[in-house]
């Protein structure tokens, strides 16, 4: 298992926690150490999975500054389809998997969460959402789509336009998260969670969850995400300059 994944393990759950600090940035490696883990979970026969991350950010996004850094189209390519493998792995996860985030989740985060089944967040100031157009970027169908099935289409409109973050009472008031919990109670939440979902009769459960998720997957289908027109508009003056800013104010 790679460095960037913690595990551990409670009886019939596992739990994959993001180890990339400080603050959990997707880049290639942890997105596809994520999609492995997931892969080797369902080899093993793990009956659900919390995915967590770190005290404060659960996960920060996208690292921007490594895609920044990329030269070519090519790399710039395969950084966007780790991502993207990441969230399809979570979203074609044959077990039940809980966001357990005791922190931020903004962007990238909030789309790792939206792909899991339930999501628990720690109560407080912690803000969740897809603020891509507060930095210069245009979330492809595929993933307002995400958001739209959770919290319906006038609230995702409003927070994806605007590119708000949400605090998590908000959240929890717009459906985005699904129950709150002191930080430190995040990861046994998601377990109880599971434990009760896991008591059901295992068959129907997982052939339900199946139905109810095919939405899911769909939304995630390469021509819900149009990699290319997303690449083309991050080379844009406007987003490059927004994320050039973003990464100075990260430096500052």
């Amino acid at each position: 298992m790679s460095s960037l994944i913690e595990t551990s393990e409670h009886g019939p759950i596992r739990e994959l926690r993001l180890a990339r600090p400080p603050v959990n940035a997707l880049d290639p490696a942890l997105c596809l150490a994520l999609r492995d883990a997931l892969a080797a979970a369902a080899d093993d026969g793990v009956a659900g999975v919390v995915l967590a991350g770190g005290p404060k950010v659960f996960c920060a996004g996208l690292d921007v500054p490594h895609l920044l850094s990329l030269a070519g189209e090519s790399d710039l390519h395969d950084a966007w389809n780790a991502f993207f493998a990441a969230a399809r792995a979570l979203a074609a996860a044959p077990m039940p998997v809980v966001a357990a985030m005791a922190g931020h989740a903004p962007a990238g985060g909030c789309v790792l969460a939206l792909c899991c089944d339930y999501r628990i967040m720690a109560s407080g100031s912690y803000r969740i959402g897809l603020n891509e157009t507060e930095v210069g970027l245009v979330a492809p169908e595929g993933i307002q789509r995400l958001l739209r099935r959770v919290v319906g289409a006038r609230q995702a409109e409003r927070l994806l336009v605007g590119g708000h973050l949400p605090d998590s009472d908000e959240a929890l008031r717009l459906g985005l998260v699904d129950e709150l919990a002191g930080v430190d109670e995040v990861p046994l939440r998601a377990r109880i969670w599971l434990d009760a979902l896991l008591a059901l009769p295992r068959g129907p459960m997982l052939q339900t969850r199946a139905i109810a998720r095919a939405d899911l997957l769909a939304a995630l289908a390469p021509e819900q995400l149009d990699l290319d027109r997303l690449i083309d508009a991050w080379h844009s003056a406007d987003t490059q300059a927004a994320l050039r800013a973003l990464v100075a104010r990260l430096g500052r």
